[in-house]
Order: structure tokens, then sequence, then C-alpha cells
């Protein structure tokens, strides 16, 4: 990091921050607070809608995913669209024609005041444990790949985000993630365009795709239909329409920023907005991941990406053994080169089988290294994360870019943290001063006290935020993390609405006894890893809404009335 860097990332990162709060001072009432006064126009809703959901476990993750995996991940989205237009079809107008500020609100018009609790208590959770992994994510990573201070970086990314959180709510929350979403598709767009620039002279763009392509990372479709993959077409069609569904009719973080919207109409088309642009860009991310994977390719790259595996594994019994892995590394390199480029100057099957061979015995050799470095880990005693998925991209960025564009790349990494977390604690403080304060205490107070608590509970969920990041330990991958947390609560929680708009003859008791069965179940069948998480989406819906119906209808049959 040079001067120069520290410069961009710095002022960067505070004129978002001071601009959001200066902009967005004074609200006088919860309709300002917690709904922006509902000026937002549809651009400012689908880029906030975006950003909530794009944390910068997107921008680290996701390069890396493709690094290893290929474009396959892309699935994942397919059904982000078919949600967005069953959302502005059932969702919205129900939502603007009640005046509602949280989506659980309805759910006490509809049933009752438990199951409008209930509901928000199981977003609470999960929103609450993501809030501290979307702190966490970059903290870890740039922690470990600078040598910053892991406790100290979790607590600026958090205070950061708590001060205009609290200043200017839900539309501070807005006007920020307008900025952030402007220095996050400039930053990404430079890295890619930079990254072809750094191939060799006569690989082109398109040589650079034949190339991925021989190296099965251009794969894309997979229609097979098998559980034990988490990436088919009809895990991202149906699990991934689920999961949409799920996060943003229901989850009160995006939830919150199309309610802000002018007009029903301008939330619909944030919405749409969102829709068309959002699996185009998660597209263009995981190329960026491909082109960094051709990149190294034509130059060399360590064997596990993660900084601290090296220093853990150099100081240990294992260090010669893990140093003739390395050499190995060298020699595979030295081989895919020279057949790389015979393939690329003539594209002959033999040669694309001889890149595939390469590659298997470059996989092998790498996850020798993840289980030594496991071993060496073990001897001191201690704890490492061997999957580098995370580490890829942002070794790119520190050993490839220039000056000024390190600093701007890191400021889209904590540009993204900031955007959703910011949204995450607007949206649980929301939900439980709403939800939960104001609607189980019996005081008569005044507008203010409850904006006024508002911002207190975001103080609150934000130094919640800090202390989770702080205990966190890294998952497999973080983006899985993130959407395994949610498809464990999002099908419960999406099944209740769908038995509130579709099912009239279900009442309250039916489905809060049917939502504590469900979620139960979901828990002991993800411990017990009996589906891919996708799925967990569409499972938990079916069975509350299968348990509540037949509730209901027993009940009836018994002769008893419920309410």
């Amino acid at each position: 990091m040079h001067t120069l860097d520290w410069i961009v990332l710095i002022g960067t990162l505070l004129t978002i921050v001071i601009y959001g709060t200066i902009k967005t001072r004074g609200s006088k009432n919860v309709q300002d607070y917690v709904r922006g006064g509902n000026t937002s126009q549809w651009w400012t809703i689908g880029l906030s809608v975006m950003a909530t959901q794009a944390s910068a476990i997107t921008f680290l993750s996701t390069p890396g995913q493709a690094f290893h995996d290929g474009m396959g991940f892309v699935q994942f989205y397919f059904g982000l669209p078919i949600a967005m237009i069953i959302i502005c079809m059932v969702f919205i107008p129900i939502y603007h024609r009640l005046k509602v500020y949280t989506a659980y609100e309805f759910l006490e018009n509809r049933f009752d005041l438990k199951t409008r609790s209930l509901t928000a208590i199981l977003f609470l959770i999960q929103r609450g444990l993501s809030a501290g992994i979307t702190i966490y994510a970059p903290a870890i990573i740039l922690s470990a790949v600078l040598g910053w201070n892991l406790t100290y970086l979790n607590i600026i990314i958090g205070i950061l985000v708590i001060i205009y959180t609290v200043s200017g709510g839900t539309k501070a929350v807005s006007i920020t993630q307008k900025y952030q979403m402007a220095v996050i598709f400039a930053g990404m767009f430079i890295a890619f365009f930079l990254i072809v620039s750094y191939l060799p002279a006569d690989i082109t763009f398109t040589k650079a795709l034949d190339i991925a392509g021989a190296s099965g990372k251009m794969d894309i479709l997979n229609f097979e239909f098998n559980l034990d993959n988490r990436y088919t077409v009809w895990t991202g069609l149906i699990g991934g329409t689920f999961l949409a569904l799920s996060y943003f009719g229901t989850d009160q973080s995006q939830v919150q920023r199309y309610l802000s919207g002018k007009s029903m109409k301008e939330m619909q088309m944030g919405l749409i907005f969102n829709g068309l642009l959002k699996v185009p860009m998660q597209f263009f991310i995981l190329l960026v991941g491909v082109m960094v994977f051709v990149f190294y390719q034509f130059h060399a790259s360590p064997i596990n990406f993660n900084p601290v595996s090296d220093n853990i594994i150099v100081n240990s019994s294992f260090a010669d053994d893990y140093k003739q892995l390395q050499n190995e590394q060298e020699r595979i390199f030295e081989q895919k080169q020279s057949v790389i480029q015979k393939f690329a100057d003539n594209q002959n099957s033999e040669y694309k089988k001889a890149i595939q061979a390469l590659n298997l015995t470059d996989k092998a050799n790498r996850e020798a290294a993840k289980l030594m470095i496991d071993k060496a880990a073990a001897e001191k005693d201690i704890t490492v994360e061997t999957n580098d998925k995370d580490y890829v991209f942002i070794h790119f960025i520190l050993n490839n870019l220039p000056r000024g564009l390190i600093g701007l790349l890191l400021a889209v990494i904590l540009s993204a943290a900031m955007s959703s977390t910011a949204s995450e604690l607007n949206a649980l403080a929301s939900t439980t001063a709403l939800d939960l304060y104001k609607r189980n205490t019996k005081a008569v107070v005044d507008e203010m006290h409850y904006v006024k608590a508002t911002k207190w509970f975001t103080l609150g969920w934000g130094i919640l935020a800090i202390i989770i990041a702080s205990v966190a330990y890294l998952a497999d991958n973080l983006i899985q993390l993130v959407n395994i947390i949610g498809s464990i609560f999002y099908g419960n929680v999406l099944g209740i609405f769908l038995l509130a708009f579709f099912f009239k003859m279900v009442k309250g008791n039916a489905v809060f006894i049917a939502a504590l069965i469900t979620q139960a179940i979901v828990l002991y069948v993800w411990w017990f890893d009996w589906m891919p998480y996708l799925w967990l989406n569409l499972f938990g819906c079916v069975l509350v809404i299968l348990i509540a119906v037949l509730i209901q209808l027993t009940t009836k049959r018994n002769g008893n009335k419920t309410t």
C-alpha cells in the first residue's frame, strides 16, 4: 500500500460517510426515518436493492469461485428475475395499499400479533448473523493479506456504517448506496480491462475465453437434475426463485429499500431494474474471476493464496515437504504455459486434453498442499483457512494493479461491506422498534420517541454486528455462508407470507404452530445435510404451508375455533 492508495481509499470512504450524514440529517417522524419520506425514484431503489445484496463477499468470493469452479455459479441467480416479477405483481401492491412500515406489519393485519412477532424474530436472528458476516468477510481477508489488525478493522467498518445510518436512517442508506455502487462498478470495470491488458500480446480476449473454455471454466449451464450438485439450472430456477422471493419479498433489509419509493410504480420499476441488471452483473463479476484464472496461466501463482497458510507451514516440520509441492507447482506451470500457447495458436483437441490433464494435476497438487497446511496447523494447535477462494482476487489486486487503483479496489470492497451492512442495520433497527418494541409496549408517546428508539436500536445492532464479526470463523466460502444462513430461515418465512396471501381459510394459531415446527425440522435437515442448502428454501416453504393447512383442517374437524 502506497501513499496514493491510502489517499484514494480513505478519501473515497470518508466522502461517502460525510455526504450521507450531512445530506440526510433531521428526520422528524417515523415516515421520514424508516421510509425515507417516500421520496426515492426507481433508479435509486434499484441501485439500493442491488447494493444491499452485493456485499463485500460478492466482490471477494465470487471471482475466487469462478477461478476455481468456473462460471456455473451464475445459475444460482436464474430465479431472481422470476421472483422480481412475482413480487411486483403480488407483494408490492399489498404493502403499498396497507401503507406498512415493515413487511411483518402485514402479518398482524392478516393473522395476529404473535405471528408477526415470531416472523420478525426469525428475520432478526438470520439477518443479525449476516450483518456480522458482512463486516467480518472483508476484515478477515484484508487483515490476512495486508497485515492489518482484524479487530480494529471490524470496529472501523462498523463505526463508519453506524455514523450515517443512525443519523439519516433509510434515506441515508439509499443515498450513499448510489455512490457506493458507482465506485463498485468503476473499480470492477477498470480491474477487468487491466487483467485483459496484462495477458501476453498475442492472447486476445477471444483466445482468453477459449483457454478458459478448454479448462472447463466457461461451462455455464448444467441441466442435470442432481440434488448433490449445488449449481444447476434447476437449482437456480427453483431453489433460487424461492430464495429470491423470500429475500426480496419478506426480508426487511430489502423491503425497506423499495417501501421508500415515491409511488407503487417507482417501487415496481426499481425491482424490475434490479432483476434485469443483477444476473448480468454477477456474470461479469464471475467473468473477472475467469480472466484472473487465465492471467495466472501465464504468470506464476502461489500454491495457496491465503498468506497465513504459508507462514504457518514454513515454520513447521512440513516445510521441506511443502517446498517439494511448490517445486511441483512450478513444473506444472511451465508445462501448462507451453501447452496453452500451442492451444491458443492451434485449437487442437489433443492440446485441449493436455490442458485438462494438467489442470487435474494442478488441482491435486493444490489439494495436497491444503492437507499439509491442515497438518501443520494441527501441529501448532491452531486453526487456519486452507480454502483460498476468498483470497484469489485480493491477491491479484495487491500484486498486479498500479498505485492508486489498489486503493480504489480496496474502496470497492469496503464500500460494498458498508452498503450491505447499512441496509441490514437499518432494517434490524426498524423491525425491532416497530414490530417488537412499539407493538409490545402500551406507553403513549409521540413520533420522535420511536425515531430516537430506532436510532438507539441501530446503534445496538451495529455494536452486536461488530461483536459477531470479531468472534466469527471462515466457512468453506463466504458467499455460500451468507446464502446458507438465509436458506435456513427464508423458506419458512416465505411460506408464512404465501399463507397470508393465498390461503384465506388458514388462521393465526395454525400458522404460528406450523412455523415453529417447520423451523425445527429445517434446522434438523440442514444439520444432517440431507439436501443442498438452496433446496431448503423450497422445502421450508412447502412444509410450513402443508403443516398449517393440516392443523387448520384438523382444528375445524374437531369443532374448535382459531384466530
